[in-house]
């Protein structure tokens, strides 16, 4: 896809761009904002129907006193601090652990699924791929549903496809896992979904037999960094984590190619995006391995 010096270009560039840091602040409760302005904290509400019904101490309300969903109209405060950690987790191999940080937000914030800004979709979405990698069709297809339901404008969400792709039997050939993984890389379909395909397509080459040939080992390699760099460099949008994990595995390979420079650069990026997770502390190490 990327001819050698463009390719090069590209990845230098992908890789000395990162979001600031937010500054040190006091973490924001989530609150459900009405169209009117006026807001309330997410835990002093349930959702009954379709209607959101105020059930706890919130300063401005009654207890009781219930509003259509349709008049919320956004989510305010702080992403959930387990979130980030979750994905990492999951990224970096570890399904099991990553739900017991993904399932009490997803738990938590269902009742906000259909207002805009939530954090449940990205939590539910993480979810659904650990299911899928632990082969739970059945929490795989109901939380695919929840999820649809959820975005109603793009009837059966593409991570449901994204699911399917991750149970495919051992069986099935990497060739035709490669080809579903990229029809999910699609211009049309949204940037996360487009992420995860293409790391997970990195994933799927990388653990495939090695090429005895040096020059068909050295294409095998190529193809594997430029699946992984699609996530950064063509889905930045996708997730900072994402961004981050696929960076640090495209270091290991350019080291292998003898591209020091360029790992470097990729992993000071994948240790400026995953602040506080696994990911960070791995990228960390590597860095100090190549000094």
């Amino acid at each position: 896809m990327f001819p050698s010096h463009t390719f090069r270009t590209a990845l230098l560039a992908c890789a000395s761009v990162a979001l600031p840091l937010s500054l040190a602040h006091a973490v924001e409760p989530v609150r459900i904002v009405f169209q009117n302005g006026r807001a309330v904290l997410l835990s002093a509400v349930a959702l009954q129907g379709d209607k959101l019904v105020i059930t706890g101490a919130a300063e401005g309300f009654a207890p009781g006193q219930s509003f259509p969903l349709t008049a919320a109209d956004h989510i305010y405060g702080d992403k959930p601090a387990e979130l980030n950690p979750g994905i990492a987790l999951l990224l970096m191999g570890k399904p099991d652990e990553a739900l017991k940080l993904l399932e009490p937000i997803v738990a938590a914030q269902r009742i906000t699924s259909k207002i805009p800004g939530n954090f449940w979709l990205e939590a539910a979405r993480a979810a659904l791929v650990a299911y899928a990698l632990n082969t739970n069709t059945a929490k795989c297809n109901d939380i695919g549903k929840e999820i649809s339901d959820a975005t109603l404008e793009q009837g059966i969400d593409p991570f449901v496809s994204l699911g399917k792709v991750l149970m495919m039997p051992g069986s099935t050939k990497v060739s035709d896992r490669d080809v579903a993984f990229r029809d999910l890389t699609t211009d049309n379909l949204p940037a996360d979904v487009c992420a995860y395909a293409s790391f997970y397509r990195a994933n799927t080459l990388k653990g495939a037999k090695r090429e005895a040939d040096p020059a068909k080992a050295l294409k095998q390699e190529s193809d594997i960094l430029e699946a992984y760099l699609m996530v950064p460099c063509l889905f930045p949008s996708g997730s900072m984590i994402l961004n981050s994990v696929a960076e640090l595995n495209a270091s290991e390979i350019l080291v292998g190619l003898g591209r020091r420079e360029e790992a470097i650069a990729l992993l000071n990026s994948s240790v400026r995006q995953s602040t506080g997770t696994l990911v960070a502390v791995e990228a960390n190490k590597r860095l100090e391995s190549l000094k």
